[in-house]
């Protein structure tokens, strides 16, 4: 059974096994919906009678509920079941440096509205009162998708996840914010934060059915900063302080560029989206001022003149690649993952940058299994932050507390 947070054991009690097998069930449904209570049993390795008790407790709590009617060869015609996400919404917001966007899931994830925008404000209160104010314009003018059950919110920096705090958000120039405790007074709803390395893993951990998704991985995202999460076991990792698989701030080289945490040399300050261009550019973007060109160019921009024949851009965008490359390795020899999945907007390019991340990465592997570690891009249409932020909502209801 997969948690997305670090829970604290608690002692097992006679009601321990039934939760458990609460939140087995309601997982395997969520992940092979539809799935007939005959599957479902199966799957747990159980009587059909106890799967039979268990789904009748789910469906009483509106947690599940029965659909469509499947075919049999003989006997009973089986009544599939399905997580019950009907009239039930979820708002997800991720927070980048330049803008913030919000869609609207119901609680499997499933996009419900149009992904909308708005220019973050860095300043916390006026951003955390510009957000209060768009996502309850959204669920008024999408009242029809139900009751909101909470906002999931993605951020490009390091949460202390327990008190819903900002630690430190290089990009944004926020240090020790407070922002789930805000913004859910504002809403009266819950709200879960998260960094967006994090959430990513967490997204990923869902959107594939059947149980297909490996067990051990790790999901880099790529943008204004670099985000990394590593799942192993089924698990993200979260160390003592939920600041575990920072790689993007481990140096390259200590005298490389400045990077935004104030540190010279991170993996970050090479492969971010502000890396690529100022090195299309030639000087630091950082730097104040930037001229027209440079601030309206995007690295879908960039990835297109590389296409269209500007061997400056692609020369850009290869030298990105080998740099995320070698800093794969690195996280290959620490992690040893069975797969690396890679996000953002650079992903648009990944058949004229393979190679030269595949070779970054050999040059530091240690071993050959670790230099044919699978590389799986995820297109930034599939939204993987939004959609781990409304994971981070739907996913307390699916994951019990450890036991001990």
């Amino acid at each position: 059974m997969r948690t997305s947070a670090h829970r604290p054991l608690r002692l097992a009690t006679r009601g321990t096994t039934r939760e458990i097998n609460r939140r087995i069930a309601l997982n395997l449904i969520r992940t092979n919906q539809p799935i007939s209570r005959a599957d479902l049993a199966r799957m747990m390795g159980t009587r059909r009678g106890a799967v039979t008790l268990l789904v009748t407790e789910l469906i009483g709590e509106g947690l599940v509920f029965e659909g469509a009617t499947g075919e049999a060869k003989r006997g009973r015609k089986p009544t599939f079941l399905y997580i019950d996400s009907r009239k039930r919404c979820v708002v997800a917001v991720d927070i980048r440096p330049t803008r913030t966007f919000i869609m609207v899931t119901d609680l499997v994830g499933k996009q419900l509205a149009s992904v909308t925008s708005f220019p973050t404000e860095r300043a916390p209160r006026k951003f955390i009162a510009a957000l209060v104010k768009r996502i309850s314009g959204m669920l008024v003018e999408h009242k029809d998708l139900g009751r909101c059950q909470g906002v999931g919110v993605v951020v490009p920096g390091m949460v202390e996840s327990t008190a819903g705090r900002v630690l430190l958000a290089p990009n944004l120039g926020w240090v020790d914010v407070d922002l789930r405790d805000p913004i859910a007074a504002a809403l009266k709803l819950p709200v879960q934060i998260e960094n967006s390395g994090k959430a990513c893993a967490l997204a990923q951990l869902w959107a594939t059915r059947d149980g297909k998704t490996p067990s051990n991985f790790v999901y880099i995202t790529v943008s204004d900063g670099l985000g990394v999460g590593v799942v192993l076991g089924g698990e993200i990792v979260r160390g003592q302080h939920n600041i575990a698989g920072e790689f993007g701030h481990v140096p390259l080289n200590i005298d490389g560029p400045r990077c935004g945490c104030g540190a010279s040399g991170c993996w970050e300050a090479y492969v971010s989206n502000l890396a690529t261009l100022s090195r299309y550019f030639g000087r630091d973007l950082r730097e104040r001022p930037v001229a027209a060109e440079a601030a309206a160019l995007t690295v879908d921009d960039l990835i297109a003149r590389a296409r269209g024949g500007d061997a400056k851009a692609l020369a850009a965008l290869l030298s990105t690649a080998r740099y995320l490359g070698l800093g794969l390795g690195s996280v290959v020899n620490a992690i040893d993952p069975s797969h690396v999945y890679i996000g953002g907007e650079i992903i648009a390019a990944w058949d004229l940058i393979e190679p030269s991340v595949r070779a970054g990465l050999a040059e530091r592997a240690l071993t050959a299994s670790a230099r044919m570690t699978p590389i799986v891009t995820v297109p930034p249409e599939q939204y993987p932050r939004l959609r781990g932020a409304a994971a981070l909502v739907a996913e307390p209801s699916l994951a019990g507390e450890g036991a001990a």
